[in-house]
This record gives C-alpha cells, sequence and structure tokens, in this order.
C-alpha cells in the first residue's frame, strides 16, 4: 500500500527525534510514493541548461511557477469578492522573488506586499506596473520615507513618529493604518487620530489592517474575538475604507471574515496553512541535493559527526551534498527522512554544514541521482512538524548558495 504524505496531516507521519538509543535503532522501512508534478532529475545530466551555472554545487530548489500559479486561482476563487494582496517578504519566502512576483502579476495580480522599504524598492524595479507595494513594518527612518515617495511604496503606519517621517519626506502617497486587535505586536494605539493627522497632510488612506494571532488553529476562540474586534474599529474608523484582516491561515479559520484584500502568504507557495483542513495548494519549492558518492557500511561502524548512529547491520549510504548550511535543518539528522525514486529514505547520522548521509540499502542509488528533502514527495509540513518549527523556518532559511531554478 503507498501513502502519500503530501495529502495527509503532518502529525499523522510524524517521527520521534528523541530516541532512547540511535545504537540500537531498526532500519527504516522504506514506501514508495509516486511525485505528481516534479520530475526526477539527472543534476548531472540537466546542470547545463540551468543557466550560468559554471562551478554551481549541485544544491538545488526547483520552483514550480506552474504550481504558483493554480495556488494563486485557487485563494482568488476562494477569496472572492476580496482582492488578493500576495505576500513576497524575505525573497518572496525563500523561492525568489523575481520569478515569483512576476509569475504572480502575469496570472493578473496586481497588490503585493514586503516587509520594508529596502525589499519594496528591489520589487519596484521588477513591476513598475504594480497597483500598490505595502511595506507590512512601515518605515524606520527618512532614508525609509524618501524611498517610499519616489518608488511610490505604501506603508503601514502605527506612529506618529511614522507620519512626521514620511511628512518631512514630502511623501503625498497612501499610507495602510495598522490596528490591534489582540496579536499585542504591533497597532495604533490611536487610530483615529493617527488618520486624522494623515489626511491633514495629505496623506491618503489606503485603508485599514490587522493580523490574527492563531488563525492556524481555526477553534481557537481568540480569531472572532479579534474578527469581531476588527468589524467594530472599522465601523467606527471609515466603514467605507478598504479592510484587511486574513492571512492564509485565516482563509480556513474565518471565511466569513474576507473584507476587501486578503494577505496569502504561505499558502502561495504550496504549504497548506491548516494541514487538518486542506485548500488544495500544491508545492512550489523542491529543495534537492545529489548523490556524490556511495559507500559500503558494516555493522557496527559509526557515522558522521560525534559517532551518534551506528550501523545495525551491513548497510549502503549516499552522500548527498545538501546540509544545514544550506537550510536541512540538522534537527533531521537520525530521524529525518528523504525521497528518491519513489521511496522515502532514512537520514542517518548528524546532518553536516554541507552534507548529509541517507541510507540506501533498499533503493539503489548512485552519483548524480537528485534527492528530493521536502517538494511533492515529501510535504514540508511533515519536515516542520519532525522538527519542531513551522513551514515558514524552512523557505526561509533556504540559504543563498542555493540555486533556485525556475521550471
Amino acid at each position: 500500500m503507498r501513502t502519500d504524505l503530501t495529502n495527509q496531516p503532518a502529525t499523522t507521519h510524524r517521527m520521534s527525534c528523541t530516541a532512547p538509543s540511535v545504537k540500537s535503532r531498526q532500519p527504516f522501512t522504506t514506501t514508495p510514493i509516486i511525485p505528481t508534478t516534479f520530475r526526477e532529475v539527472r543534476i548531472f545530466d540537466t546542470i547545463a541548461s540551468l543557466g550560468d551555472t559554471h562551478g554551481m554545487r549541485p544544491a538545488i530548489a526547483n520552483i514550480n511557477t506552474e504550481n504558483l500559479r493554480h495556488n494563486y486561482r485557487l485563494l482568488s476563487s476562494r477569496a472572492k469578492p476580496a482582492k488578493i494582496m500576495a505576500v513576497v517578504k524575505a525573497n518572496a519566502y525563500g523561492h525568489g522573488l523575481a520569478p515569483i512576483s512576476s509569475a504572480l502579476f502575469d496570472e493578473g495580480c496586481r497588490h503585493f506586499s514586503v516587509t520594508d522599504a529596502s525589499e519594496g524598492m528591489e520589487l519596484r524595479k521588477l513591476l513598475p506596473e504594480a497597483e500598490s507595494i505595502v511595506l507590512f513594518s512601515g518605515i524606520f527612518d527618512s532614508d525609509d520615507a524618501e524611498f517610499a515617495r519616489k518608488q511610490t511604496l505604501t506603508p503601514t503606519i502605527t506612529s506618529k513618529h511614522q507620519l512626521e517621517l514620511l511628512q518631512s519626506a514630502g511623501f503625498s502617497g497612501s499610507v495602510w493604518i495598522k490596528i490591534n486587535t489582540g496579536m499585542q505586536r504591533l497597532g495604533a494605539e490611536n487610530p483615529a487620530q493617527l488618520m486624522d493627522r494623515c489626511r491633514a497632510n495629505g496623506i491618503k488612506i489606503a485603508g485599514i489592517m490587522s493580523h490574527l494571532a492563531c488563525a492556524d488553529t481555526p477553534e481557537h476562540p481568540l480569531n472572532r474575538v479579534q474578527a469581531e474586534e476588527f468589524s467594530t474599529l472599522c465601523q467606527q474608523l471609515g466603514p467605507k475604507l478598504p479592510a484587511s484582516l486574513l492571512n492564509s491561515a485565516g482563509l480556513v479559520a474565518l471565511p466569513d471574515e474576507m473584507h476587501d484584500f486578503v494577505r496569502p502568504g504561505l499558502a502561495l507557495y504550496g504549504a497548506e496553512p491548516v494541514v487538518t483542513e486542506p485548500l488544495g495548494v500544491r508545492p512550489v519549492m523542491q529543495l534537492t541535493g545529489q548523490v556524490m558518492h556511495v559507500r559500503k557500511i558494516a555493522a557496527g561502524v559509526s557515522l558522521s559527526y560525534g559517532a551518534s548512529f551506528t550501523a545495525p547491520g551491513d548497510m549502503k549510504i549516499a552522500v548527498v551534498s545538501l546540509g544545514y548550511g544550506d537550510g536541512l535543518p540538522r534537527a533531521v539528522s537520525n530521524c529525518g527522512q528523504a525521497y528518491a525514486k519513489g521511496m522515502l529514505l532514512p537520514i542517518v547520522g548528524r546532518v553536516c554544514m554541507d552534507y548529509c548521509l541517507i541510507d540506501c540499502s533498499t533503493n539503489h542509488l548512485e552519483p548524480g541521482d537528485t534527492i528530493e528533502f521536502w517538494g511533492e514527495g515529501l510535504a514540508v509540513p511533515t519536515v516542520s512538524d519532525l522538527t519542531g518549527t513551522i513551514p515558514y523556518e524552512l523557505f526561509t532559511g533556504v540559504g543563498k548558495r542555493v540555486f533556485r531554478r525556475v521550471i
């Protein structure tokens, strides 16, 4: 029987990383899985097609823009009549700002959001025709205010100080006003007063936004508390102004609170924000390394740093060109899995900065074979659940030396 981890909640497949004795561990039972979109490739055979890759180390993140387009269409349909404000901060969650933003724009997205003015300037150069580029963190200094003016960026502001910086720069564009409804992070203390001062200084109000604290737990009571608080404040502050509350998980938790704009990030990149209530998104990133060497290991021989794994019997291991320096969590040492040729294979020994070791005793691997660490063969929420983190951290942790290849 084949088990497809891409369509199952991550908790169903959780593997313990705190086994009492690694040395006595039994070999993994491998499970065949057939990906539906990403093609298995021999990197030796395709390296010349990757562009300017001379001397490139074969640690590659395949970026599937067709899946991205599918996700955008799916979320747009679910959010209607609200518009999508695509969240592309942090280098599009590690996927690459240029290919992601361009594909979304081609698909019809006209509103984008990033963290700060430097990200906003980079995106404006890529998408000069974008209707709005919203800065979630607003502005930090006079340079940011100047950038916002010159590049027609839309800061989110929460304080008089930010407004004064914009005034000094001669900014006459639009701003979003952020209000606190329960996250206790950013939010204007007196939003009505801040809005009045904006208008008095020729600065337009693009809308009002807030952020949910517990959207990835749909049953959490704070979700409804925040939604009601947000609706009340919007009615008081400007019932005709655009409003935005929901992120990716909010589309699941509060489908009756779409308002005018929704701000999906994680779901655009193909990770289910609530794994027990899937939206049907498809993974955009496939993180891969290449088999460099296959070695026979005798029973009783220890592997990698710290000799934390000892072979329970004769086995074969593959040395793979991906490590924690590339974004593979060290926490998968001795308990994670990787995908190759339709099978899940255990990661054995400690993950190194540049390499990891895969038990390939039951799967014939050879140098040049591609190994997937997350993608369609192994869903990223499964990996994040295993390592005690979240997909956001895994995506944004993929390093600069990992080549992003658009497929």
